[in-house]
């Protein structure tokens, strides 16, 4: 997929750019925890910078209207010089933003503060618009959405892609390329978005895996306790797939009720438990499988990563850091596992998508992406 991309412009010298990113990063106690995708949009506010372009940060941050982009403004304000605006409607937002100079930055407060952007309404996208001569798309862990400023906004102007966003189709394209053996590692939970992946590389990979809370479900159809597990709706339509041999499902899992902590077979598990983690016969099998593997994607950890419960997500990812085999990983707790690690091999590229990737991987293409190729033709 060929995608025209910013840094192919000569002329931005003047240019008022608005650029979309993700800055939608975890925060605790006002102070960044991850600054992942704040640091992998740093080179392209260089380069825009350095082409003399006016550039003007559009994001969003958590699900409220009260959630605010100000931790982030600090943490980017440790790489790159910027004026953080709260109001961009205000009369002191609009005069500051249209008194940007050549070279200069500023930052929108949450766009999600307005109710137009998650309706994805004209009208803020046209108000948006307003302030910009070009629209540059960077956000890709977003586009899988039809908010106003990744689906609206790009139509209503000059629209590209940044060098972060093409470089995430490129990579995770890689994942349509046969190479065998093909190894899938799923986790997290929300199986209504990973059930469509797991049917369709059923027939591209050779192996399958399905753990942390997705297994649940399946344990469940096999008739297995699974106590106070979470687990999503059980379908017939889930049913058929347990027959297919390319499936593999963890042997072991880590248990909390009663007794602590403890290690049970899936068979095992008692009523009064939960599981809350892969355990350590599965994490062997993961790691025989991912030395096997030429190829190897991953979406969302093995266990309640947030909780505590990070053993086997960190193996897999230790694993993973060891292998010579081309990886593609993305989802917010599997990126951080990485990260733990210090996993910085060029074999294994880390996507800023949980969700987007998902979408992207399943049908080819996102709404963000279609909204400007559209245009483009």
């Amino acid at each position: 997929m060929k995608l025209p991309n910013i840094t192919k412009l000569k002329k931005l010298k003047g240019k008022r750019i608005l650029l979309r990113v993700d800055f939608n990063v975890p925060i605790k106690d006002d102070v960044v925890v991850d600054d992942f995708r704040i640091r992998k949009v740093i080179p392209t506010l260089e380069f825009l910078k350095k082409s003399g372009a006016r550039i003007i940060i559009l994001s969003h941050i958590g699900r409220e209207k009260t959630d605010t982009l100000l931790s982030a403004s600090q943490k980017l304000g440790e790489k790159i010089k910027h004026v953080f605006v709260q109001d961009f409607m205000s009369e002191e937002g609009k005069t500051t933003l249209s008194s940007l100079k050549d070279g200069e930055v500023a930052l929108v407060e949450n766009l999600r503060k307005w109710d137009g952007e998650k309706s994805g309404d004209k009208a803020f996208a046209k108000s948006l618009a307003s302030f910009g001569d070009i629209f540059v798309n960077e956000a890709f862990a977003v586009s899988h959405r039809k908010d106003a400023s990744v689906f609206a906004l790009p139509k209503l102007l000059p629209a590209y892609f940044g060098p972060l966003f093409v470089d995430e189709v490129e990579n995770i394209s890689i994942a349509f390329k046969k190479s065998h053996p093909y190894l899938l590692i799923l986790g997290g939970a929300k199986f209504e978005t990973k059930l469509p992946l797991i049917k369709k590389y059923l027939d591209v990979a050779d192996t399958v895996f399905v753990g942390g809370a997705l297994a649940n479900t399946f344990f469940k159809l096999q008739g297995c306790e699974i106590g106070a597990s979470v687990c999503d709706v059980e379908t017939n339509k889930m049913k058929p797939l347990l027959k297919n041999k390319k499936l593999i499902l963890p042997l072991d899992v880590i248990v909390e009720g009663p007794s602590g902590r403890i290690v049970r077979s899936q068979e095992a598990v008692e009523k009064t438990e939960k599981i809350l983690d892969d355990g350590p016969e599965t994490v062997l099998l993961l790691e025989g499988l991912i030395k096997k593997a030429k190829f190897i994607l991953w979406n969302g950890p093995l266990g309640y990563y947030e909780g505590g419960y990070d053993g086997a997500t960190l193996s897999v990812a230790k694993a993973l850091s060891q292998t010579t085999a081309n990886a593609v990983v993305g989802g917010g707790d599997t990126v951080a596992a990485i990260e733990k690690v210090k996993s910085n091999k060029k074999n294994i590229f880390i996507s800023t998508g949980g969700g987007a990737m998902l979408d992207f991987l399943s049908k080819g293409t996102l709404p963000a992406i279609e909204a400007i190729i559209k245009k483009k033709k």
